[in-house]
């Protein structure tokens, strides 16, 4: 059985796209969320080879330095024609200044020079894992996928990263263009996105349901 995840927990994050969109999924359960950035830890090296790796380095080093147990998200966009890439690179495309629309530009040239321009050949998909982590050590795991396609140019100046060129399967937007609402999929069982699925197993999981009211 999972363990319950209640009280105050630390988002092992700098990033504050990431961070608003986690304090938005956790805050119909009543838990209060601060972030490693505002706490003033440091980034560990994402030495990782998968997502889980990755989400998990960052939730075990913020709840050991905070004290407290931490969240913790490793997320990117996996394109079908450039063989899975970005990846778990997918932060490190957009470079020291977190330029994700340079990053955009990087992945559209990529397609460009495999000829992908039709929308059966810019397929791709986003990944989430989520980890939290108790200072003890302990941890749960839970994962997210949501598939669809690239557009350019992008559309939409809503959500972070990738979102204005991605476009999900059955919807006409892109993430860029629609509310933090839309993504989450309130009332709409497991969420749009790939954070909100992987969320939404570890609200099943983790979070008291008799909390939540949204």
């Amino acid at each position: 059985m999972a363990r319950r995840l209640e009280g105050k927990i630390v988002i092992a994050t700098h990033n504050r796209g990431k961070l608003r969109e986690m304090q938005e999924l956790l805050a119909p359960y009543g838990v209060e969320a601060v972030s490693a950035g505002d706490l003033g830890l440091p980034e560990p090296d994402e030495t990782g080879m998968t997502f889980a790796e990755n989400a998990a380095l960052k939730a075990h080093a913020a709840a050991k330095a905070a004290g407290l147990p931490a969240l913790a998200d490793d997320s990117g966009l996996c394109v079908v024609a450039l063989d899975g890439a970005p990846g778990i690179f997918s932060a490190r495309w957009a470079g020291p200044g977190k330029d994700f629309a340079h990053a955009m530009r990087r992945v559209e040239e990529e397609l460009a020079r495999r000829g992908a321009t039709e929308a059966e050949a810019r397929r791709a998909h986003f990944v989430s894992a989520l980890v939290v982590a108790w200072p003890d050590g302990h941890e749960e795991l839970f994962e997210g996928r949501v598939f669809g396609t690239l557009v350019w140019p992008p559309r939409g100046d809503r959500g972070f990263g990738y979102d204005p060129m991605f476009q999900p399967d059955g919807h006409a937007r892109t993430f860029g263009e629609m509310t933090g609402d839309e993504k989450h999929g309130w009332g709409q069982g497991e969420g749009l996105s790939h954070r909100a699925r992987a969320f939404s197993k570890l609200a099943a999981a983790c979070l008291r349901k008799d909390t939540a009211a949204r």
